[in-house]
């Protein structure tokens, strides 16, 4: 399993594996990732078949996939880049501008890790 997915399976009612195959179910169903922007189109500037090697569970997950939890869930994702001295974090929210709760999760430039408080 992809240690995004494992981080994420801290703070979600589900396991890494269901958490990957629902939001790659989001995104063959054309859920939103960016507002005015159509999901397949942006899928298509990553590489061909885009989905389906996502659902391969040795795939890594990135911005997207953040990107699509946090609408799913109705989720704000703040990344910390712990490899950033000056502790800089990327904050996801979803498309509504309306999140039911938040999570933390670590960048290390190649891995994921959930952040507990």
């Amino acid at each position: 399993m992809s240690c995004l997915f494992n981080s994420m399976s801290h703070f979600f009612p589900e396991n890494s594996y269901d958490i990957r195959q629902k939001i790659c179910n989001y995104l063959q169903n054309d859920g939103v990732i960016i507002e005015g922007l159509d999901t397949s189109l942006i899928l298509s500037f990553e590489r061909n078949n885009y989905i389906q090697c996502m659902r391969n569970t040795s795939t890594w997950g990135g911005a997207i996939e953040i990107q699509a939890a946090c609408n799913i869930w109705n989720t704000k994702i703040v990344v910390h880049n712990i490899r950033d001295r000056n502790g800089s974090k990327i904050e996801f929210v979803p498309v509504s501008n309306n999140s039911d709760k938040c999570i933390n999760i670590t960048w290390s430039g190649g891995h994921y890790e959930p952040m507990r408080h």
